[in-house]
């Protein structure tokens, strides 16, 4: 479902070079639940956006269920998330304005398609059936990340890249959304990236990749 291949990605940083991710080589089969960990600084979220097409590499390639994103334009890459990838963030990145309902909606209703029964579906799947109705601001960090997560499987993703989703939140409840991810993952088989400084989370996954000062230290998988 994932590949990439000699990935490297280098930034100017004081008009010099800075080198974040280093021939980087490994690949993620479907229905994979994958955890990527290290120190700040190793570049788990750089190469996620790589990986996701977000961000293209100074060099290497990353192919997403068989499609090289290196070849695309920007729109086709936009367009290829749409239909194939979710997200999940540590800041929940939701629509302040819109209802919880709403705020699933969204890309379904980007498409075109019609969302209200699926958004209502995926809020009963996440344990918030009844709060469709309120408001980011209503709802605690927990609830919020849910509304996320169940936002992220409203295209049926085949790829969900989850970037540090229980930063923002406790122990307790980081792992209920963990949990959740993990139940998802499998009753939808979506392949799962997990980005996370966590050993604790990491262990739920069924790999590990290990990144430190840009390159792959260890692949619990090999």
């Amino acid at each position: 479902m994932l590949r990439c291949e000699s990935l490297s990605r280098t930034y100017q940083s004081g008009g010099k070079p800075l080198t974040v991710l280093k021939d980087i080589t490994f690949s993620v089969g479907a229905g994979e639940f994958v955890a990527v960990v290290g120190p700040s600084g190793s570049g788990k979220s750089t190469l996620l956006g790589l990986l996701a097409g977000l961000d293209l590499p100074s060099s290497g390639k990353v192919y997403l269920d068989g499609q090289d994103l290196s070849g695309l334009s920007e729109d086709a890459r936009a367009i290829l998330r749409g239909e194939k990838v979710g997200f999940v963030f540590q800041s929940f990145q939701l629509i302040p304005t819109l209802t919880a309902r709403e705020n699933v909606q969204v890309p379904l209703e980007l498409r075109g398609l019609e969302s209200s029964d699926r958004a209502a579906s995926l809020l009963e799947r996440v344990g918030l059936g009844d709060r469709g109705h309120h408001y980011p601001a209503q709802l605690s960090g927990g609830e919020q990340q849910r509304v996320a997560l169940a936002r992220a499987f409203t295209n049926d993703p085949k790829v969900l890249f989850a970037d540090e989703p229980t930063g923002n939140l406790d122990a307790t409840t980081g792992h209920t959304i963990i949990d959740l991810m993990v139940e998802l993952n499998r009753a939808y088989g979506t392949t799962l990236v997990l980005v996370t400084h966590d050993p604790e989370l990491a262990q739920l996954a069924r790999r590990t990749i290990r990144l430190r000062d840009g390159a792959v230290v260890e692949d619990s998988s090999e």
